[in-house]
């Protein structure tokens, strides 16, 4: 049997088991029966409406177009290489000749500066080279930030079971160092949330947060505000708003007393990302409206230019999803458009992009620029 013979009930059984759940697990997040689950894996019941098998896709954190068999070249965009990361991370052995640890930091930097700058192709690439030089490496700071820019480009392309494999290590490796393994904490909450574990999230970066003292440097006051905002995210995930607007309160609190910091922990925190994260509790409680209001006045400040495009397309990705929730097709295809000449990785790797492409494509007709986008990820009306 092909790739394209094998009935969409089995693509949607094997993904349902990649993601670690049971029949149960995935009908609760779909809100429907464990038999309905059932019959749909076993072909008793026939799975043809897209907007169910997007809904299927959202739960299983693939593309509709998996599940449908579209062949891999269609789905433009997505870096190969996956499985070479995997691979890297399944290498406990030390390598013969460890790199120096200037020549170690400065390809660190450079993947760091790949994964700012939203080449994710590129640093597919570079990544199991890194981390086995990481791992054969003596430095733990070194070897965290491997693995912590390894877990967000994890996330990004849909791999969260894997990222959280990754930031699980990144842990590890800070041992009793408390500002490495606070950093080590951002990505664990990054894993958690992509992954549906919004509770566990909330509690693991908010325990890394209050170990955060007030006392640090501005560059480790910087970990705990960031790490305020990931658990104000979680928080809102869960239902829990009026604690998420509390902890976005208290992320602001830091940042109004950050007076330039030189970012050696790669947060990217300041004002402006809690008013980034302000919209997205919104976007998270499915207040869209208050979403679309905050969004003109993020992107006319200034701030907002200084920011890597990594963060600012993913942003404008979820500002497409408010826009589409209050039924502003032309406001979402303007913020894809706009995430796409900013970051154009993020819009053409992401699932999670895609699956918006997707929603605004399907209007008659298009929205300009949208029909373009859903042409180059290999999307189709």
């Amino acid at each position: 049997m092909t790739g394209d013979d094998i009935p969409i009930g089995r693509r949607v059984a094997s993904w349902r088991v990649r993601r670690q759940m049971t029949q149960q697990m995935l009908a609760d997040r779909l809100r429907r029966s464990k038999s309905w689950v059932d019959k749909i894996e076993r072909g008793a019941r026939t799975l043809d409406r897209y907007s169910v098998i997007q809904e299927v896709a959202d739960v299983l954190r693939v593309d509709p177009e998996v599940l449908l068999g579209q062949p891999q070249s269609t789905r433009a965009g997505t870096p190969d290489g996956v499985d070479d990361i995997r691979a890297a991370l399944a290498r406990y052995g030390i390598a013969q000749a460890p790199p120096q640890t200037d020549e170690l930091r400065r390809q660190v930097g450079h993947a760091w500066l790949t994964y700012q700058h939203a080449h994710y192709g590129q640093l597919v690439r570079l990544l199991p080279g890194l981390l086995d030089a990481a791992q054969g490496a003596r430095s733990a700071e070194l070897l965290v930030q491997a693995y912590r820019i390894t877990s967000s480009l994890l996330v990004k392309l849909g791999e969260a079971d894997l990222a959280w494999l990754a930031a699980d290590r990144a842990m590890s490796a800070a041992h009793d160092d408390p500002i490495l393994a606070a950093t080590a904490a951002i990505s664990v909450g990054q894993a958690l949330r992509a992954s549906g574990r919004d509770r566990l999230a909330l509690a693991a970066t908010l325990a890394a947060a209050n170990r955060v003292t007030p006392q640090r440097s501005a560059g480790e006051r910087a970990v705990g505000g960031t790490l305020l905002l990931q658990a104000a995210l979680a928080a809102a995930c869960c239902g829990e708003h009026r604690r998420a607007d509390e902890l976005t309160d208290r992320a602001a609190g830091v940042a109004a007393n950050l007076r330039g910091y030189d970012d050696q922990h790669r947060t990217s925190f300041a004002p402006i990302t809690v008013e980034l994260t302000r919209m997205l509790v919104a976007v998270a409680r499915g207040d869209a409206d208050e979403a679309v209001r905050r969004h003109p006045a993020i992107v006319r400040r200034e701030a907002w230019r200084r920011l890597p495009a990594e963060y600012r397309g993913a942003y404008l990705v979820d500002a497409a999803r408010a826009y589409l929730q209050v039924g502003d097709l032309r406001g979402a295809a303007r913020a894809l458009v706009d995430a796409d000449s900013v970051a154009p990785a993020e819009v053409r790797c992401r699932p999670l992009a895609r699956t918006v492409i997707a929603d605004v494509a399907r209007a008659q007709p298009a929205p300009a620029g949208v029909a373009r986008l859903a042409t180059l990820v290999g999307l189709t009306r």
